[in-house]
């Protein structure tokens, strides 16, 4: 079983691969998944991200990375919550 991390003030260079990266050498922690969030219009990144590990590694993963400069900017790593539903806009 897997859960979801989230991975807040990504630089905007941020690829999945760098990511992955990034999990499995400062933390060595084994990356399921990677997404990153991006603009609908302009397609550049949001500065955030999912990423799926193993349920036995979240707490490390969390404790590892939370923090850490990656690009120049202090990542904020926490267990992902559940999407809440929003009105839809027109």
């Amino acid at each position: 079983m897997s859960k979801s991390l989230y991975v807040g003030n990504l630089p905007w260079s941020a690829t999945e691969e760098s990511v992955r990266s990034l999990f499995l050498n400062e933390a060595g922690v084994d990356v399921e998944a990677v997404r990153l969030m991006t603009d609908r219009e302009t397609g550049r990144s949001r500065g955030f991200g999912f990423v799926e590990v193993a349920d036995d590694q979240v707490e490390h993963a969390i404790e590892k990375l939370n923090g850490v400069e990656f690009g120049s900017r202090a990542l904020t790593i926490n267990e992902a919550r559940p999407r809440e539903e929003r009105p839809r806009r027109y």
